[in-house]
């Protein structure tokens, strides 16, 4: 498999299948992808690298020249998928869109990530993922009502894109295994797109009664109760009582038997229509416990109820250690923490086997073992700067 992105989209795609035993092999630019110097450097590469890069096969090639885009042709003639995120067209600039190989390769999947599709008016856009986001509906319900959207302080529609790559990837894979052996095919992400795809009944709620989701602070539209609750110890509890025998739950351990039988509040629907008076009486009680207490409680009467969590909470929790959410990557500067990726499959579950590696540290293996490429040769593009 072939990774040709840079940045964020595209490389969280590679990083996933490599994580899970696909063989990547990451071209970069003789510069390196931008992200190896983004954020908290360590010996002057980014520790985010180590672990977007991880179990990658890190390679050089200057694809603005004639010889660096003959090598990606000869290793695309050997590969299975190939991802990008360059805005659409510089690829087909260089002689290496779909077209140019499907004609060394015409088993080759060719997943593109872009801004706003390979197609329609706006394809040619820069799109990153604060844009896409917002154009994608999820800026506008976030944040509390008639305050400014906010963001998280994530690149959220980057990571939601690589993921419907990796969905693509393996749909793609499916069908040549079923039907189709021989055919290769575009697979063609935009982000705004994959952020459009986490809207949940908007569209037909809009199309039918023409309404417009708008943000609710900490609460979700038409879910009650589904909130942050102060405690006693300044902090906040989220409770998510959503299901109407959870509900009755609740309220029974908050003792408060009335609201429990309470016809108005049987369904979620009434709960909506008394929202406000749901949200005090949780409050109420909440406001005389910490959030270990709280928790104790809620836990013992079966309720849906969490604190909130950064991420040196989730160092000290036992569930997250159990549970193998943290991997050590060794790097040049020490040992490293980097994240586990979801999902746990029992017969074949993915491990990071190193970190992002140095720039350009596989260029030499790859190009002898899959171009088959003389110590000599190498030499001479490295020269020239073709890798």
């Amino acid at each position: 498999m072939l990774e040709v992105g840079q940045i964020l989209a595209g490389p969280f795609a590679g990083a996933m299948l490599a994580y899970f035993g696909a063989e990547v092999i990451k071209v970069e630019p003789p510069d390196g992808d931008p992200i190896r110097g983004w954020r908290l450097l360590d010996g002057g590469t980014s520790l985010w690298w180590r672990s977007l890069a991880r179990n990658k096969k890190c390679i050089t090639l200057n694809l603005r020249k004639a010889e660096g885009q003959s090598l990606l042709r000869r290793l695309a003639a050997r590969s299975d998928v190939l991802i990008e995120n360059f805005r659409p067209g510089t690829l087909e600039g260089w002689g290496l869109g779909p077209a140019d190989l499907e004609a060394v390769n015409p088993r080759l999947l060719f997943a593109r990530v872009s801004g706003f599709g390979q197609t329609g008016p706006y394809a040619g856009r820069a799109g990153y993922a604060a844009v896409c986001e917002a154009v994608g509906g999820l800026r506008a319900v976030t944040g509390f009502p008639g305050g400014v959207p906010v963001r998280a302080n994530l690149s959220l529609g980057d990571t939601v894109a690589g993921l419907h790559t990796v969905i693509g990837i393996l749909l793609g894979l499916v069908d040549r295994l079923r039907r189709q052996p021989e055919r290769g095919q575009v697979i063609d992400v935009a982000i705004y797109e994959a952020v459009f795809n986490l809207l949940e009944s908007t569209v037909p709620e809009y199309d039918r009664f023409g309404v417009v989701r708008q943000p609710s602070g900490a609460t979700i539209t038409g879910v009650v109760p589904s909130n942050l609750y102060p405690t006693a110890d300044g902090k906040q509890v989220i409770i998510g009582a959503n299901s109407d025998p959870m509900f009755r739950r609740l309220m029974r351990a908050l003792g408060r038997p009335d609201l429990a039988e309470d016809p108005r509040l049987a369904v979620n629907a009434g709960r909506v229509e008394h929202q406000a008076e749901v949200d005090e009486a949780i409050a109420s009680w909440t406001r005389g416990r910490s959030v270990a207490e709280a928790l104790a409680v809620l836990e013992q009467a079966g309720v849906a109820a969490g604190s909130l969590y950064d991420v040196a909470d989730m160092f000290r929790d036992p569930h997250f250690q159990e549970r193998g959410l943290f991997e050590t990557v060794e790097t040049p500067e020490g040992p490293l923490k980097v994240p586990a990726l979801a999902p746990k499959l029992s017969a074949t579950p993915g491990a990071t086997e190193w970190g992002g590696s140095e720039l350009g540290a596989h260029t030499e293996e790859v190009l002898r073992e899959l171009v088959g490429l003389s110590a000599e040769e190498i030499e001479r593009l490295r020269g020239e700067g073709v890798i």
